[in-house]
């Protein structure tokens, strides 16, 4: 999907949407470069057509890849004085290099810089947002912007979140063949948390689970900032997947059966409703089957089941205490199925509602669900102010190279 939106005050108006079926992904990575392509010039096409712009450079956000997350605090001496832009920049480097994180020839940005994990098996990774959660000077804590405060110390605690190299040198080899720049990366549930969660949601503690087709991704926030991000290779298109095998159906009538009639709990009239389930029989010929819709929530209601099983081992693993992750927000589209907030509020045992976004993009009314979630948030992301960006040690989009331009560098530097 791709949005064009342009700020009007308070709010980016909607110019242009463009909204087709995704192709040539998997698990939000690239597995067919030509379709991939072919899905985005369409994407893209049709909402330059809508707003009569052309787009050169885009906001892009990052639903595989396997993203990873690790926070750490580090310290720096200041020497009794103001702390400065320098001293911020640095401290934060400084964490970075803990982390493993290689420094960036283009500053702190959020989509710069190589790192190797050895959890994730020695691979190269590119470090998608590098986000101080909070500053300490002396002995005064959780400070968001030390800029100006006088100490002999300066300490920040940042979150580094980062992704497959390779993973991301496909997706932006699809937006170049489209002769377009990447300025960003957001991962998908930063971005959804943007849209979704004001700033006290964020501030005090908040879980954003994104269900999209591929991918089921995680975010925690607190404090105003992500200090958790994860991902499960399972989503939407796993339930339709298996509503086709149970049914034998194809996947286009499994999709529709799912949306039209699909639910994430049992109900007791379940049994006596009957569905009509289009079969394709030995002569290619379509025949209808009329089936209890206890079936298809049967096939529905195991596979959600594992998906917040999952989410809420990662949870648990991921350090944070209950009460960190005691709100929880479902966006994407497998949150609009029927009754899946219910069957998430059951098996995460927190308080669970559908997120739908409210952020600086005005939305057209259908397209205000929790599926456009995300892509609402890149626009948040893309309007941050000029200090949150400066925070965030970033330049202004303009003076520094796109995503694309620099794993350019990267590949004449080392093949």
């Amino acid at each position: 999907m791709c949005l064009i939106a342009k700020l009007e005050g308070d709010h980016a108006r909607v110019l242009g949407v463009g909204h087709v079926k995704s192709r040539g992904l998997k698990a939000g990575a690239v597995i067919d470069l030509d379709a991939c392509e072919q899905s985005i010039l369409q994407a893209v096409g049709a909402a330059e057509a809508q707003a009569g712009e052309t787009l050169r450079s885009v906001v892009l956000s990052l639903s595989g890849g396997h993203p990873f997350s690790r926070t750490s605090v580090h310290e720096i001496e200041i020497g009794g004085r103001e702390v400065t832009d320098a001293d911020t920049r640095r401290v934060v480097q400084e964490g970075r290099r803990r982390l493993g994180a290689a420094p960036s020839a283009t500053g702190l940005g959020p989509t710069t810089g190589m790192m190797g994990d050895a959890t994730r098996g020695q691979t190269e990774r590119y470090v998608i947002h590098t986000v101080p959660v909070a500053f300490k000077v002396d002995g005064s804590m959780d400070i968001p912007d030390p800029r100006g405060m006088v100490g002999n110390t300066l300490a920040v605690r940042v979150h580094v979140v980062t992704a497959s190299s390779t993973v991301l040198k496909n997706l932006s080899n699809c937006i170049a063949r489209c002769h377009l720049d990447i300025q960003d990366v957001v991962v998908s549930p930063y971005a959804a948390g943007l849209a979704c969660l004001d700033p006290d949601q964020r501030h005090l503690g908040h879980v954003l689970i994104d269900m999209g087709a591929g991918t089921t991704t995680i975010g925690v926030f607190k404090q105003g900032q992500p200090v958790f991000v994860d991902c499960l290779p399972i989503g939407g298109a796993h339930v339709t997947s298996d509503i086709a095998r149970g049914l034998a159906t194809s996947l286009a009538h499994a999709e529709r059966l799912k949306t039209l009639h699909g639910s994430a709990l049992a109900a007791d009239a379940d049994a006596r409703e009957m569905i009509e389930v289009p079969v394709t029989s030995d002569d290619q010929t379509v025949q209808s089957n009329a089936v209890p819709k206890a079936i298809l929530t049967g096939i529905i209601q195991p596979r959600l089941e594992e998906t917040f099983e999952l989410v809420r081992s990662r949870l648990e693993a991921s350090g944070f205490d209950h009460q960190t992750w005691n709100h929880v927000v479902l966006t994407g589209g497998g949150a609009q199925l029927h009754s899946v907030r219910d069957l998430a509020a059951h098996i995460l045992d927190r308080t669970v509602r559908i997120g739908r976004p409210h952020g600086q993009a005005k939305l057209p009314k259908d397209l205000s669900g929790p599926a456009f979630a995300t892509v609402a948030g890149l626009v948040d992301f893309a309007l941050l102010p000029t200090a949150d960006l400066l925070r965030l040690g970033r330049a202004k989009p303009d003076a520094k190279p796109g995503v694309f331009g620099r794993l350019g560098l990267w590949l004449k530097e080392n093949f």
